[in-house]
């Protein structure tokens, strides 16, 4: 009988991710490594490695008195893994839409430098990865960021000149010559590759993704299911109903692309626009109409709206594709960056911004170093030179501090065009076949349906449409509903929404996670070294931490 019971008990999960892009893969896996590079150096690692490989199974002979100890020849103690399931609404893949978006874009390198990546393990192990599959060609250098320190010499002679702009005084340089080989730009398909070799080490590929859209989440005590009247999490999904011990949320910046209606009055608020698509629901680019009319040999004008990097990629993609003319507005100042955020923020040890950023005594004051920090949309150099080619051929019009005022759908026998009217003025505009918004997704966990029985009976504090976790990223002290990637901006900084986000929270939450199931053991369970596993006695737990220099060696002279 009580076997049957257990048969039709539903199963529980340790952990549940919900949404299955680089930030969650990050999560799974360093919730699997045992090793992880942000705690251990590499010859912590080696001496890990070990003994997790050999454990007690080595004889050990005593200095004084020559008695040999023989251990038991079993390996070092195995620890289950735990049992991790991630529900991504699109894909029942890792980095399924990521690699979508990136195929339709057709983007051949990220922005991101190469050491910003979502393996545990190391921090340079998306370059070693290049390295051993012999891909290094597929490394980009990123220019004009990496410079020479200004010698002690160069500023005792400049001291007392007359410095110019272009002196080498003027001249602040935020990352040294020898850090050269760390701003290289990885190809998709390299960066692509690294992450299924990711999921595949850590045994997250079969099975570990479905393809499930969360509807809603509760945390509380379930009849039948939670023992000892512990709490549980209900994950709602469009199949069905999951529980887990604890969650995770990585879902971006989660809430669906809007497209600003102000100058499209003629059509109601809940009528689809004809001809018009946000950058993030492209299925084919460009559409197959505007295809068709290329094939024809037709003139095809298309209208871009956005001051982003993706805005960029598709003009440039637009004219590589057969467009006769892309028009690109902007509605501020065009921005020249390497990256989403300054080097400040992302350089290797003199990490300023950040270090600003964790000494901040309010949220609201984090909250608006972000905004500074990120700005608008902004496109890098390589970029920026692409359209200025085009725009030289006569290719591309690009607009500045200009914002679309109406927008009139005049249909045709080919199927109809936009006539566009803006501030200021241009004249001469034609009749667009498409017009593609790249203004990316406003963020506000308010207006996520499946956060609000969460907001409701565990009610925190939300900044600028950001939730105020704490500092392990939990959504609670008594809730363990974690939140990884632009949600948690205000814990991991300005570039929490990018991949060096990614590792950063993935590392907080695995701490988190273990000491919240460590807290959960039975009596006598717990302080067990659930890592690396050991026979049982707690000497032994002792020995192990004590070698392995975790905690306090001091720990092991309690009870002399």
């Amino acid at each position: 009988m009580t076997e049957l019971r257990q048969q039709t008990l539903p199963h529980v999960h340790d952990v549940i991710i919900i949404g299955a892009g680089p930030c969650g893969l990050a999560v799974a896996a360093r919730l699997r490594e045992k090793a992880p590079g942000a705690i251990f150096n590499d010859e912590e690692h080696r001496r890990h490695r070990f003994l997790h490989r050999y454990g007690r199974s080595i004889p050990l002979k005593q200095v004084k008195n020559g008695r040999i100890t023989h251990c038991s020849n079993r390996p070092a103690g195995h620890t289950q893994d735990l049992d991790i399931v991630a529900l991504d609404a699109t894909h029942d893949d890792w980095c399924g839409r990521w690699n979508k978006l990136f195929k339709c874009y057709h983007i051949e390198h990220l922005r991101s430098p190469i050491f910003w990546h979502i393996s545990p393990v190391d921090r340079d192990a998306l370059l070693g990865y290049a390295y051993a599959q012999r891909r290094e060609n597929e490394l980009l250098e990123i220019h004009h960021c990496v410079g020479k320190e200004v010698s002690k010499h160069m500023r005792k002679r400049t001291r007392n000149q007359k410095c110019s702009a272009h002196s080498a005084c003027n001249a602040r340089v935020e990352i040294n010559e020898r850090d050269r080989i760390d701003y290289f730009n990885p190809s998709q398909a390299l960066f692509s590759d690294h992450c299924r070799a990711v999921a595949k080490s850590y045994h997250l590929c079969d099975g570990a993704v479905k393809k499930e859209s969360v509807q809603d989440i509760r945390f509380h005590v379930i009849k039948g299911i939670s023992v000892n009247e512990e709490p549980l999490f209900t994950i709602s999904t469009d199949q069905g109903h999951r529980y887990a011990r604890a969650v995770v949320l990585s879902v971006g910046p989660a809430n669906q692309p809007s497209i600003p209606r102000d100058a499209f009055r003629s059509f109601p608020a809940s009528t689809p626009l004809p001809q018009v698509c946000h950058s993030t629901r492209i299925e084919q680019f460009p559409d197959p109409m505007v295809k068709s009319k290329i094939s024809g040999g037709q003139r095809t004008n298309i209208l871009v709206i956005g001051g982003g990097l993706t805005s960029a990629q598709l003009s440039d993609l637009a004219i590589r594709k057969g467009v006769t003319k892309v028009w690109h507005l902007m509605r501020s100042p065009i921005s020249i960056k390497t990256f989403d955020v300054e080097l400040s923020w992302m350089s290797k040890y003199r990490n300023l911004e950040q270090a600003y950023f964790y000494s901040a005594d309010t949220d609201e004051e984090r909250l608006q170093m972000v905004k500074a920090a990120r700005g608008g949309g902004s496109i890098p150099p390589r970029y920026h030179k692409k359209l200025k080619e085009h725009i030289a051929r006569g290719r591309l019009e690009l607009r500045t501090e200009t914002k679309v005022v109406d927008a009139q759908f005049q249909t045709t026998e080919g199927g109809g065009g936009w006539k566009i009217e803006t501030e200021p003025a241009i004249e001469d505009l034609p009749s667009f076949d498409w017009i593609y918004f790249a203004t990316g997704v406003e963020t506000d966990i308010a207006t996520l349906p499946y956060l609000q029985t969460m907001r409701g009976t565990h009610p925190i504090e939300e900044m600028g449409g950001l939730p105020c976790l704490t500092e392990q990223l939990k959504w609670k002290d008594d809730a363990p509903l974690f939140v990884t990637g632009r949600l948690a901006s205000l814990r991991l900084g300005a570039a929490g929404p990018n991949l060096g986000g990614a590792r950063t929270g993935a590392e907080r939450i695995a701490l988190a996670i273990q000491e919240h199931f460590e807290e959960r053991k039975p009596e006598g369970q717990a302080g067990q070294d659930s890592d690396l596993g050991s026979s049982g006695a707690g000497d032994e737990n002792e020995w192990e931490r004590f070698v392995l220099g975790r905690g306090s060696k001091y720990s092991c002279l309690v009870g002399c």
